[in-house]
């Protein structure tokens, strides 16, 4: 796949703010996970994921509850990968290397059973928003990396995350020290591929 330049994500940046209000969730939901992390908010961290799960990921939840228990089996996940979910949410995507494969595809695995391998997408991007990159089913397809049955994709999730780590090698630093890389090839992504608004 071809770099993504800058002029493309700038129109594309264009293109989703016209076209998707749900982004609203997303800054409302990375924002209510900074403040759940620091405990300055009442909310758990599953709650604040919820926001976006809801929205961004209504399609899974047509045939399946978003009840108390499923609450507590994605705070048991957070939990037991607490620390590394944090210590990935401190690095960025640049800096991925071999020696994260086997922390990477146990972390997806552990979500992906849960939420699904959008919806587990969704979740470890926003505990970690600079390391780990959003996908969707025809996302994942246009990377060369189709997605398989749920329980399956924690591979091909990692061999995303390489060529999600080239785009943002080749984009360098002409984002600007604060926009999020990952953000802007997810929206690039999704116009292109998803909506096909491009």
């Amino acid at each position: 796949m071809k770099p993504i330049g800058r002029d493309e994500i700038a129109k594309a940046r264009q293109v989703f703010a016209t076209h998707e209000p749900r982004d609203l969730f997303y800054r409302v939901a990375t924002e209510l996970v900074e403040l759940a992390i620091a405990g300055k908010v009442s909310l758990s961290l599953a709650e604040a994921i919820a926001v976006l799960l809801q929205t961004w990921n209504h399609t899974f939840y047509r045939f399946r509850q978003f009840d108390n228990q499923h609450f507590m089996d994605l705070e048991r996940r957070i939990e037991k990968h607490y620390a590394s979910l944090i210590a990935f949410r401190e690095r960025r995507i640049e800096t991925l290397t071999d020696t994260d494969a086997t922390a990477v595809l146990t972390l997806f695995h552990d979500f992906e059973t849960l939420l699904g391998p959008v919806g587990a997408s969704k979740c470890l991007h926003l505990l970690a928003p600079y390391f780990f990159p959003l996908w969707d089913q025809s996302i994942a397809k246009a990377y060369g990396v189709p997605l398989g049955r749920t329980g399956t994709n924690a591979k091909r999730y990692w061999d995303f995350m390489w060529r999600i780590r080239e785009q943002v090698s080749a984009l360098g630093s002409s984002l600007g020290d604060d926009a999020n890389p990952l953000k802007a090839i997810d929206e690039y992504n999704y116009c292109k591929y998803t909506k096909k608004w491009m």
